[in-house]
């Protein structure tokens, strides 16, 4: 494919990225003024106040990952696969010897 094409998909990516960011960055600050000043004493929060707490949300509760495919990355299932591909290839005895170690660590919880 020609190179043209490819600026334009990339330039068209980086366009919706922006209209959607900015779309829920919107959302987020209509819903904090009109929901959350009313019920509870916070202040009212501009545009880029709605679009730093979606980061900040995305840090705390989504955490940092890509999604590029690499090991580790849940491009082909992640860690979540290679656990239980371990966990399929392990004696019953090594099982139940896991599982006392998670018993003992989570008692305390």
């Amino acid at each position: 494919m020609n190179k043209k094409f490819w600026i334009k998909k990339i330039l068209g990516c980086i366009v919706i990225a922006l209209f959607i960011a900015s779309l829920l960055g919107y959302v987020v600050m209509q819903l904090w003024n009109h929901v959350l000043v009313g019920i509870v004493t916070v202040p009212v929060i501009d545009f880029w106040q709605a679009i730093g707490l979606l980061v900040l949300s995305k840090i705390l509760f989504g955490g940092i990952k890509g999604r590029w495919g690499g090991p580790g990355c849940g491009g082909n299932g992640g860690w979540k696969s290679e656990l239980r591909e371990k966990w399929h290839n392990m004696s019953p005895e090594e099982r139940e010897k896991l599982k006392q170690e998670w018993r003992e660590r989570c008692k305390r919880w």
